[in-house]
């Protein structure tokens, strides 16, 4: 077995929109800088992800310089949104929990709804530092995230990839397989390591910044769809039912918390401290 590294790096500037791959990336408190920092609501204020609207994962999102975006997708004219200024606050809902965000413009809000065809909102989060906390059960005090489902990295590895679509390829869906990583929209991807090796970690370095391994990520129907066409299968989860089920969850990944701000880049060595 290698050296650990890391592998690739991937942020979503938009949350559930496709993700882009990145060189390096600068680690603040609550995630990569540019990641999950805008999301879609609906008329209720509930934040809309792939598991209510696949289509979202052919919509690209281009961090601009400043924060702002560049919005693109299929049979749509590309759209440029800068970063809202305070006077637009709305409540969002994510996952139960309710933040502070600021409206983007009346053109964002038209250009998302015409690529769902549905009432949305574009809403961006301003301060992240204080504005959600992470779940209390598995976070230590002060620990924040962005629109991130529930923490603020998500690192899989290819040896783990691997090692599922080994059995997806002798199940009942193998032509489904093998499946990209996309499919788990990991931040950070590490290479050179046992397959689910990363189960029995419980705290690592990413070149200069260190992580807790806060939990195993449990999946939901977001991997089945297809990154690229938004056409849904039965893979991964079909697999993972049967061999990757721990405390009713089925488990792809770890979510990490980090523990210092710095800059991970693709080649950093991967240390593991526990």
């Amino acid at each position: 077995m290698g050296h650990p590294r890391l592998q690739s790096i991937s942020v979503h500037p938009v949350k559930a929109f496709r993700s882009s791959a990145l060189r390096e990336a600068v680690v603040e408190p609550w995630g990569l800088a540019g990641d999950r920092r805008w999301a879609l609501i609906d008329a209720g204020g509930r934040v809309v992800t792939q598991r209510q609207q696949p289509r979202l994962a052919q919509a690209v999102a281009e961090l601009s310089p400043g924060g702002g975006l560049r919005l693109s997708a299929p049979g749509a004219d590309p759209l440029t949104v800068s970063v809202p200024r305070a006077g637009a606050e709305v409540t969002a809902e994510v996952f139960g929990d309710k933040v502070e965000a600021v409206l983007a413009d009346d053109a964002a809000h038209a250009w998302c709804g015409a690529l769902l065809g549905a009432e949305v909102r574009l809403v961006h989060m301003a301060d992240p530092a204080g504005c959600r906390p992470v779940d209390p059960e598995f976070a230590l005090p002060g620990e924040t995230v962005s629109f991130a489902d529930g923490y603020p990295l998500l690192l899989t590895s290819t040896a783990s990839l691997d090692a599922l679509n080994s059995l997806i390829a002798r199940g009942e869906h193998a032509a489904e397989g093998p499946l990209p990583m996309n499919r788990f929209r990991p931040n950070a991807v590490v290479s050179g390591t046992a397959a689910w090796a990363e189960d029995g970690w419980s705290r690592v370095s990413i070149g200069e910044v260190a992580f807790r391994v806060a939990k195993p990520c449990g999946r939901c129907v977001v991997t089945t769809t297809d990154q690229v066409t938004a056409v849904r299968g039965r893979e991964p989860l079909h697999t993972l039912a049967r061999h990757r089920r721990q405390g009713g969850k089925l488990v792809f990944g770890q979510n990490l918390v980090p523990l210092n701000r710095g800059t991970i880049r693709v080649g950093d060595p991967v240390t593991v401290h526990g």
